[in-house]
């Protein structure tokens, strides 16, 4: 390398030497800055995966929602402390994204609520996938759960797809929740008909029902006296898996007995007067 070279670069490095040393530094830092903001997300990742899905059991989609926020999180305030870095000013582009954020919050609310209502079900589980479900106007199974939506089918086959929203924040009746379940199985005979034959009938009947559970222990009572007649009512638990099947057999089984010991069930009955023109 020829003098004229050489002092070229030492006339470069004299006038701008101070500055390419900072700009390194500053690359340096930068560099750093990435590198520890990946360690960071990683490890609070696996910390956030083994805290929700191994031990708390939450849903995959949740797990993955919270992941993409501290993946994001930390992206943001790596990029904030590389500007504070290269002494850029970062009050406005943190006013500015806060100024977004609102801006896309108000305008995404009902998604936003959407996947507050999913966050909420995934987190309380007040129904499982298979579940039995009636919220409001929505009555069926329960097929799929996602972050945004929660897909059913009623008991004829018709598919629903339901906002979260829609389970959140209103009564919601789980009927595949509890190990049993209660009927009611209610039969109206005139005031003719002795109520002790027919308590012996339904007494027979949970007599030969295996599957009615014994606790708690089924019961035969007169529930109503009324226009109808009267209204003697079999009460009796069963488990949730054989609730309708055990339902479905009773209701014709409770009306053959009642043929087979002669005791006529009454009748709705209305007379009607009418009134003649004079």
């Amino acid at each position: 390398m020829d003098s004229e070279s050489i002092g070229i670069i030492a006339g470069f490095w004299a006038n701008y030497g101070d500055f390419i040393l900072v700009l390194g530094r500053r690359v340096l830092v930068s560099i750093i800055i990435i590198i520890s903001g990946k360690i960071t997300a990683s490890i609070f990742k696996k910390l956030l995966h083994g805290a929700l899905s191994e031990k708390l059991k939450t849903d995959e989609n949740l797990t993955s929602l919270f992941k993409i926020v501290i993946n994001y999180g930390i992206v943001i305030i790596c990029l904030i402390m590389i500007l504070d870095v290269f002494e850029i000013n970062t009050t406005g582009l943190i006013a500015l994204l806060g100024a977004a954020g609102v801006a896309i919050g108000f305008s995404l609310k009902d998604t936003l609520s959407n996947i507050a209502a999913g966050i909420v079900i995934f987190i309380l589980r007040p129904f499982y996938v298979g579940d039995f479900i009636e919220c409001g106007s929505i009555t069926g199974a329960v097929r799929e759960i996602k972050l945004f939506t929660t897909y059913m089918e009623t008991g004829d086959g018709i598919f629903i797809s339901a906002p979260n929203s829609n389970f959140w924040g209103v009564p919601l009746k789980n009927f595949s929740r509890n190990a049993r379940r209660r009927m009611d199985i209610t039969v109206f005979i005139s005031f003719s008909e002795s109520i002790d034959r027919a308590f012996q009938v339904l007494n027979s009947i949970i007599q030969e029902e295996t599957r009615f559970l014994n606790d708690p222990a089924p019961q035969v009572m007169v529930q109503s006296l009324g226009e109808q007649g009267i209204g003697i009512t079999l009460r009796a638990w069963a488990s949730a898996g054989q609730y309708w099947a055990v339902y479905w057999d009773q209701m014709k089984n409770v009306n053959d007995k009642f043929q087979e010991a002669g005791i006529a069930l009454a009748i709705p009955r209305r007379e009607v007067h009418l009134m003649g023109s004079k």
